[in-house]
């Protein structure tokens, strides 16, 4: 079903106002689609079914049919903190882990980092959009302003793991399985193409996050990235 993103400031008295320019001429030029046709609103909290009811050059509106609680987004708050990747590989990064269902996705600065961003492209938040209307999400996935290692705040997760190739005894599996309680917030961390150095990860061992090992074989930043958001979405 054909998805748009609507803000809660669109829906009055059972109507929904499309008035995005973009999501207005892709409705109509791409998907040509008429009155009374069934389409699907989300605005990061309910998913409504809706049918058109006008089509005009800068507004399409739409009456609620349906209106049903999110049903995609996992109770478990998934945050990645990722290493910051060059271009075309950040970019996939972020659409992967939006369909997965991450909750929160953190671009980090590091010290082996080749790419370098000061701040948050907007690139990155239409990614997130196109990836919620194509997978059905219901709330879109937060993409925080880079940070430091240092910057991020350790205290408020239960769990906090890193993938690390120089570990050989601690398998992603077994951290999970060892643990007695459900957590309720999980952050995991990626570095960057050249991989995290040995003082960072004595920095993060310190804030209590755990390494953990993927395998023998020594994976992407992007590879590793998608890998332990989808079995952390799997597992809770």
């Amino acid at each position: 079903m054909i998805s748009v993103i609507i803000s809660k400031e669109n829906i009055e008295n059972e109507i929904i106002e499309i008035i995005d320019k973009n999501d207005i001429n892709h409705l109509k030029n791409a998907f040509r689609i008429k009155v009374g046709e069934i389409i699907r609103a989300v605005d990061g909290e309910y998913e409504y079914i809706c049918e058109v009811l006008s089509i005009e050059k800068k507004l399409i509106e739409a009456k609620i049919l349906e209106k049903i609680e999110d049903r995609f987004s996992t109770k478990v708050q998934i945050d990645a903190a990722i290493g910051i990747l060059k271009n075309d590989k950040m970019d996939l990064t972020i659409q992967k882990l939006t369909e997965i269902g991450v909750t929160r996705i953190i671009p980090l600065l590091t010290k082996r980092g080749i790419a370098k961003i000061t701040e948050k492209k907007d690139k990155w938040d239409l990614i997130v959009k196109e990836a919620t209307k194509q997978c059905q999400a219901v709330k879109l996935v937060e993409i925080e302003e880079p940070k430091k290692l240092q910057e991020l705040d350790f205290s408020s997760y239960d769990l906090g793991i890193v993938p690390y190739e120089c570990e050989d005894e601690n398998s992603l599996r077994n951290t999970l399985n060892r643990l007695e309680v459900k957590p309720k917030r999980v952050l995991y961390i990626i570095g960057p193409e050249g991989g995290f150095e040995a003082e960072e990860i004595e920095f993060l061992k310190e804030k209590g996050v755990t390494p953990v090992s993927l395998g023998k074989r020594i994976l992407r930043a992007e590879t590793a990235s998608i890998i332990v958001g989808g079995i952390l979405v799997n597992e809770y």
